[in-house]
Parts: C-alpha cells; sequence; structure tokens
C-alpha cells in the first residue's frame, strides 16, 4: 500500500494512547483484571463531571426546540451510535414521551446494532439519506457521538445538519478543537484505554452517563418529572403499574394500593393525570385540560389550584 493510500495517522488522539498501568494486563489473575478495570472506570464520573458545563449548554440550547416542536437525533458509528440509539429507546418507556422526540441513527443502519458495520463510519455522508427521510429541519437538534473526535460518519452529519439549519453538537472523549460546523462540544477527558483504542470502556461508560444526563435533564425541563419521581411513565406492565402505585400513594398517603390501582384504571394508567384528578378533584377530562393548559407541567398545575 502506498503511503497516499494509508488511513489518517491517530497517533494524536488521547483514547488512541497506550494505557501507561495496564502492560501486563493478561498476566494479571482475573480478580486482578476485575480489579484494575474497576479502578480504571473511576475516573469516568470525574470526566463527565468536568463537562458539567458544557453538556449544561448544550441542554438549555435544546429544550426550547423540543418545546417547540422539534427532535433531537443522536448519531454515531460502532459503540458510539450503539449507546446513542440505546438512550433514544429508552425515553418513551422513561418519559412516555413521544418515539418521534429523541431519535438514534447508527451507521449501516439498525443491522449494525447487532453485527459491527464498522466500515460505514468512513463514509461522510453517510447520514444523508437518514435526514433526508427524517426531514431533518431547522427546529432539530443533532448530537453527534464519536470518542476519538475523528469519525468521518459523525464529522460529516455535523456539516449536513448545520447545512439544515439544525442545532449542532458534538460529544468526544478526547481533546479536540471545535469542529467549524458545531455550535456545542462536549468532552469527556477519559484518558487511554486499559485496552488501547477500545473506547467501548471508560469512554463508553462516560458517553452513556453523559447522554443519560441529557435527556433526564431534557425531560424533567419539559415537566415529565416532578420532585425525583417519574410522573409521566405508562403502567403497561406489573412492574410500571406497582410503582405507579407507590407514586401515586407517595402523593396522597391516605390512599390504599387498591384505591390507588382503582384511581389509576380510571386514569387511564397515566400517573399524572391520575395526581391531579385525585389532588383536584377532577374527571378524567378536566384533569387532560388542566395538563394540556400548562404544557403537561405538574408543578404548575398543582400550585395554579
Amino acid at each position: 500500500m502506498s503511503e497516499s493510500a494509508l488511513p489518517p495517522d491517530r497517533s494524536h488522539v488521547a483514547t488512541e494512547q497506550r494505557h501507561a498501568g495496564s502492560g501486563d494486563f493478561d498476566l494479571l489473575t482475573t480478580l486482578e483484571q476485575v480489579q484494575a478495570m474497576a479502578q480504571d472506570h473511576a475516573v469516568v464520573h470525574a470526566a463527565v463531571a468536568r463537562a458539567a458545563p458544557m453538556i449544561a449548554s448544550f441542554v438549555d440550547a435544546l429544550v426550547p426546540r423540543i418545546r417547540s416542536g422539534g427532535r433531537l437525533f443522536y448519531c454515531g458509528a460502532g459503540t458510539s451510535g450503539r449507546l446513542g440509539v440505546l438512550d433514544a429507546s429508552e425515553c418513551p418507556p422513561t418519559f412516555c414521551s413521544d418515539p418521534r422526540q429523541v431519535i438514534g441513527l447508527i451507521a449501516g443502519g439498525d443491522t449494525a446494532l447487532r453485527k459491527s458495520s464498522e466500515r460505514r463510519e468512513d463514509e461522510f455522508g453517510g447520514i444523508a439519506e437518514e435526514f433526508v427521510a427524517h426531514s431533518l429541519g431547522s427546529n432539530d437538534a443533532l448530537l453527534a457521538i464519536a470518542a476519538g473526535g475523528t469519525t468521518p460518519y459523525a464529522l460529516g452529519a455535523i456539516s449536513l445538519a448545520k447545512a439544515r439549519g439544525a442545532l449542532t453538537g458534538f460529544l468526544v472523549c478526547s481533546p479536540l478543537k471545535t469542529p467549524a460546523d458545531s455550535d456545542h462540544l462536549i468532552v469527556l477527558e477519559t484518558g487511554a484505554e486499559l485496552l488501547t483504542g477500545s473506547t467501548r470502556l471508560k469512554a463508553g461508560s462516560a458517553t452513556k452517563l453523559a447522554l443519560n444526563c441529557i435527556s433526564t435533564i431534557l425531560f424533567t425541563q419539559l415537566g415529565k418529572v416532578h420532585g425525583n419521581l417519574m410522573v409521566d411513565l405508562a403502567a403497561t406492565n406489573d412492574k410500571l403499574v406497582d410503582r405507579a402505585i407507590r407514586t401515586l400513594c407517595m402523593f396522597d398517603p391516605s390512599l390504599t394500593r387498591n384505591s390507588a390501582a382503582g384511581l389509576l384504571a380510571e386514569s387511564g394508567g397515566r400517573v399524572k393525570v391520575a395526581i391531579v384528578m385525585r389532588a383536584l378533584h377532577l374527571s378524567l377530562e378536566q384533569a387532560q385540560r388542566a395538563l394540556e393548559t400548562s404544557h403537561g407541567n405538574l408543578r404548575k398545575v398543582l400550585a395554579d389550584s
């Protein structure tokens, strides 16, 4: 292979450096290997904490767009793409959100969730058809994810999204300059991986935590959370019905489990509606209207009463 045909040299990327303390990892006992991995992950929380202002800045720009009907798109290749799809897929069951509000896209499509499509990450314009299919527009937001910050698929997505007027962000685990078309840069400095270059390890864990922050705070600000309770969950299985019953009893300790279950059934299995019905002595329809008037903000409904 000629030098001109060689892939770009990524030796400068922080996540590609060799870990100074794991050179003899294969010689350790099983217990020592587990302990080494656990200890190495200690930097994950600190990395996300340091990035808190960057994460908050992105969320502050994101909330008004989602509130006015826009959508959040995650995109990435390999582990980064899978983590974005995972976080997006967990929003509807957690927050009873519209599945179209947070959408995860991965290089190679859904097949890449189970079978590696690593070559697709080299396609700078690989996401173009997805943006057309989803009609990505100026009210939407894109967060591209790439641990090393060099993935062509992710960088291309930022440029293409910016050209369509969307808010753009880039989540990386290696320090770099903000790409020209990225409105926000989130850097999670996790350093060298215990297995050189394996960013499914610390970088993956930090990325998951950062995405947890983004989606949880987004939907909290959209009124899906009251205090620390998921008041907008849909009680669709035994675990969630039990959680919903206990949540109703927390709001009104005079409720028994049976009476809370009856109230939940009367509300159509929607916790927030049941709370308003009980607290304000409203019918199902009246409670729904009150929540619609307050844009789904339970605290506002209860305060206004």
